[in-house]
């Protein structure tokens, strides 16, 4: 039986607010603190760990495909042509996940963010209004190399690859690197230090939906709103082989939409505003740092309610 669908607006462009933060919850926020200090084993830089489409083991039906081939290095692939607008549906258990497919046959990466177990995946065809029918699927049951295979490779909203400028830039910043803490440092610093908070862009893209961030361009450009912030960090560190989540939810205080990352070390960076321990999920906020005093767009730092995953 075919599924129909009908999706609500979930992502407003107040991801013109995204940040990537790191604190362990209820402890708000971290700066950009004096001097730190690092701990952990030896750091060797990886090869990047990368995400493609294989249209060759790709399922296929009615103009869609689903490559469900790599789903144990955490990401699934899709693409499809059709004259209709289109979405592209991850769904486990009671957790669903929709992302914007485009119609002209370009492939996307999609990240298994909700851990092992059975996964359905669907492209969508929009009908009518906020109204869809699914016309191609697939099914897969995961089990991951790792929790962490998801979040140390690139997808939609964190899209690279070894080619990438952002990850030119970040092997430079982490070729002295000592230990993981030192590769964070050094990605936090120079971030919040050369990428400048865009409040124009923030407010051009306050009612508008479908944002999606180019680690490249916000490299390039020098500046971003929140979301290009925690996409340029999720970047960087996931091509150095450090697992950093993009988290969109509500900041503080007027429940704006917004993301942030979060980091998993098998070290330490510790300073009087950043407190990273070993071997925990924890939250690093490069928008709060760089934006300085635009609590409009990125809200006050002290409290964060998760809502998705990436």
């Amino acid at each position: 039986m075919k599924r129909r669908l009908h999706i609500p607006t979930l992502l407003s462009a107040a991801l013109a607010c995204l940040l990537l933060a790191s604190c362990d919850g209820a402890n708000g926020p971290i700066g950009a603190g004096g001097g730190s200090g690092t701990s952990g084993p030896a750091y060797k830089m990886p090869a990047v760990a990368e995400a493609s489409f294989d249209e060759g083991t790709a399922l296929s039906e009615n103009g869609g495909m689903i490559d469900v081939s790599s789903v144990s290095e955490g990401f699934v692939a899709a693409s499809a042509t059709n004259e209709s607008r289109l979405k592209f549906q991850v769904a486990k258990g009671d957790m669903t996940y929709n992302y914007d497919l485009p119609n002209d046959g370009t492939p996307l990466i999609f990240p298994l963010n909700m851990g092992d177990g059975p996964y359905t995946f669907g492209i969508m065809q929009n009908t009518s209004g906020s109204n869809y029918v699914e016309i191609t699927s697939a099914a897969a049951d995961v089990t991951l190399d790792s929790e962490f295979e998801p979040f140390i490779r690139p997808n939609v909203f964190c899209d690279y690859d070894a080619d990438s400028q952002c990850v030119a830039k970040a092997q430079q910043l982490a070729a002295n690197a000592e230990n993981q803490g030192d590769v964070l440092k050094a990605v936090y610093e120079w971030i919040t230090e050369n990428i400048r908070y865009d409040t124009d862009k923030a407010a051009a893209l306050a009612d508008a939906t479908g944002y999606v961030p180019d680690p490249d361009e916000t490299l390039a450009e020098g500046s971003g709103i929140c979301f290009d912030y925690a996409s340029l960090g999720a970047a960087m560190l996931r091509s150095l082989g450090i697992p950093c989540k993009i988290i969109t939810g509500y900041v503080s205080p007027d429940g704006i939409y917004h993301a942030w990352n979060v980091v998993y070390l098998d070290g330490s960076w510790i300073s009087v505003e950043v407190n990273v321990e070993s071997q925990t999920w924890t939250i690093i906020d490069l928008t709060f740092a760089a934006a300085g005093a635009s609590q409009e767009y990125v809200g006050d730092g002290t409290a964060y309610t998760e809502r998705y995953t990436y």
